[in-house]
């Protein structure tokens, strides 16, 4: 895992988008608005996206369903460094608890992307990303985890290859009364959130600030996870 530091950041978009300026649909892409200054604690993130052979060791441990793009139950021959795909929100939970850890609040998930950067579109910044940045807007599926750059803080496809779930439930007016320290979510909700992109996706969903969701027992092949731990000082 990679150590993720604590601290503050301007959270949501500071970029301008075309439809900022429309007056008949004022909260059009409007849902990363207002930016606000947050804190959060520091934590350590997977440097990549869960993988089909740890969700295979979780699957054979548990007796957890497996994805139903696996043939008989089985990760696809030569797709073991591929990111796990297909699996809901309840499946990322479970693995994750089995894992001893849990999924990132979309706050952790934000922080991490930016690295220590102030207001950028990436987390490389402001440039529009290159086929050496992440894997996006192609028609074959993911790639291997970690064959792209890698983040500030050294994390593997944190935009594209796969959305990512967080542990949040959704509300698009969240940022608007969310706490300044560790903010966790709604406590309800009909949609988790989603962060990051896919391979399926235009560029314009691989920025840090975007939010997209699903229905918690979604499962899609452009959809997978990682997972965080709580960083403690031990005394």
């Amino acid at each position: 895992m990679v150590f993720i530091p604590g601290g503050d950041y301007l959270r949501g978009r500071s970029h301008s988008l075309p439809d900022d300026g429309l007056k008949w649909f004022p909260t059009l892409l409007k849902d990363d608005r207002p930016v606000r200054r947050i804190t959060v604690s520091p934590f350590y993130m997977d440097e990549h996206e869960v993988t089909n052979a740890e969700y295979a060791a979780f699957v054979a441990a548990t007796g957890h369903r497996a994805p139903y793009n696996w043939p008989e139950g089985k990760v696809p021959a030569g797709k073991d460094r591929y990111p796990v795909v297909d699996v809901s929100w309840d499946d990322a939970a479970a693995y994750a608890a089995w894992a001893g850890k849990r999924l990132p609040t979309e706050a952790e998930w934000e922080r991490a992307c930016r690295g220590l950067a102030e207001g950028g579109k990436y987390p490389w910044g402001d440039r529009n990303p290159t086929r050496q940045d992440a894997r996006f807007d192609v028609l074959e599926g993911p790639a291997e985890v970690c064959e792209l750059k890698r983040s500030y803080f050294g994390l593997c496809d944190i935009v594209g290859n796969v959305w990512e779930w967080c542990a949040d439930w959704y509300d698009r007016r969240y940022y608007e009364h969310a706490p300044d320290h560790n903010p966790q979510g709604p406590e309800t909700g009909m949609y988790r959130v989603l962060r990051g992109g896919s391979w399926a996706d235009e560029i314009k969903y691989l920025t840090c600030a975007y939010r997209s969701w699903a229905r918690p027992a979604a499962r899609s092949p452009n959809i997978g996870f990682r997972c965080v731990k709580s960083f403690r000082v031990r005394r």
